[in-house]
């Protein structure tokens, strides 16, 4: 027997931007993104895809491309007409929009160093993202957020995905964008309900990782909740920081090993919004989900009763629900149906069990089995006290 092992080593790097007003006429931001890799030439061949969300909300958008366009016209050239695609999360339960943007990138003779530039929130983020990356095994992508929780969790990081059946993010890769703007001007025409998607995923993130973020959030909560847009900007600038730190500094950016600390209340949120048929949002169902741990949690004596009702009462205060009905739903075996998500996430995780639990507040730790009995038990308190 002969055999050789490979190893090597490949480094990505790429900008998250934060900043308003990306397609003025004047502004040279985008020029400068797309000239980043030395190995494309100019003009810029692009793909712009806008989630019809945004483009509802902005309807001037499209006209100030154009004319962006037409002012950079020397080195950045439109490969084919404006893409639209329908947001939220059922554009990644339809089969066929991969399948189109794949099509498109077909018919119009996209290469490598061409860019998909993509204008949305989440969703869309992940669809165009999971397409692009299987087009010639990875052409380049440019992400431009325009929610909260993509600007600050979901827009950021490493992945994309779509849905297949009711597994949420079935299919999908790991592939590093070119570049990612944030763009806060986008941000005064999200309804309330996607105002608060991205508040769910900053508590997540400083409940495991970040007191002092805690705390910060505790202290401006009735700002976030009332919308005020420079709190929101800072609250987002520092949940994207710690959600890159954590792709960045944990060892683990494409998720090889077992722990999905960024997961934390994800296990009962991907489940709830498959059993609401994504009626409820992912904002949303984490906070549920962050809600329903702290209980847990603190069965398991890792948190104090009074620090589970301090998270609960901040995801609260910044207006997100802490209860659903769906939660004491039961099958044909009276098994609580929320418990089909942790067969779920086992599977998703590659068959070793591995749940991100807060251990006090600002730090985390993992444990590989959930106690049933003590998971109704945490619901039963929860309905009790927070429904």
């Amino acid at each position: 027997m002969k055999t050789i092992e490979q190893r090597f080593t490949v480094t990505y790097e790429y900008p998250v931007v934060f900043c308003r007003g990306l397609f003025d006429v004047e502004n040279n931001l985008l020029v400068d993104l797309l000239s980043r890799d030395e190995m494309a030439p100019a003009p810029f061949r692009v793909v712009i895809v806008i989630d019809r969300g945004v483009e509802r909300c902005h309807p001037q958008l499209v006209h100030q491309i154009t004319e962006w366009l037409t002012a950079h016209k020397d080195v950045v050239e439109l490969a084919t007409p404006i893409e639209f695609l329908p947001g939220n999360e059922f554009v990644k339960k339809h089969d066929g929009v991969v399948e189109r943007l794949v099509k498109l990138a077909y018919q119009t003779h996209i290469g490598r160093k061409d860019t998909f530039v993509v204008i949305g929130g989440g969703a869309v983020q992940d669809v165009v993202g999971y397409a692009a990356s299987i087009v010639h095994r990875g052409c380049r992508i440019l992400r431009v957020n325009t929610t909260t929780l993509s600007q600050g969790d979901a827009g950021v990081g490493v992945k994309n995905g779509v849905d297949y059946g009711s597994a949420k993010n079935f299919l999908g890769t790991f592939a590093p964008p070119l570049a990612v703007v944030n763009d806060a001007s986008f941000l005064h025409t999200l309804t309330d309900r996607d105002w608060r998607n991205g508040i769910a995923e900053a508590i997540k993130v400083a409940v495991i990782k970040d007191i002092a973020f805690f705390e910060w959030l505790q202290a401006h909560a009735p700002a976030l909740r009332d919308r005020d847009e420079r709190t929101m900007e800072e609250m987002i600038y520092r949940s994207a920081q710690l959600h890159l730190a954590h792709i960045s500094g944990a060892g683990d950016p494409f998720e090889r090993g077992s722990a999905r600390p960024l997961d934390f209340g994800h296990w009962c949120a991907h489940r709830l919004e498959a059993m609401t048929c994504y009626q409820m949002s992912h904002g949303e169902a984490v906070a549920i989900g962050i809600a329903l741990d702290m209980m847990y949690a603190s069965l398991l004596d890792l948190v104090t009763p009074v620090e589970a009702t301090h998270v609960i009462a901040l995801l609260k205060n910044c207006g997100l629900n802490v209860w659903c009905d769906e939660l004491v739903l039961r099958g044909t075996d009276d098994r609580l149906t929320i418990l089909e998500g942790i067969r779920q996430f086992r599977e998703h995780l590659g068959g070793n069990l591995c749940i991100t639990l807060p251990d006090g507040l600002g730090r985390k730790t993992e444990i590989h089995e959930m106690d049933e009995a003590l998971l109704e038990r945490a619901v039963t308190l929860l309905h009790e006290r927070h429904a």
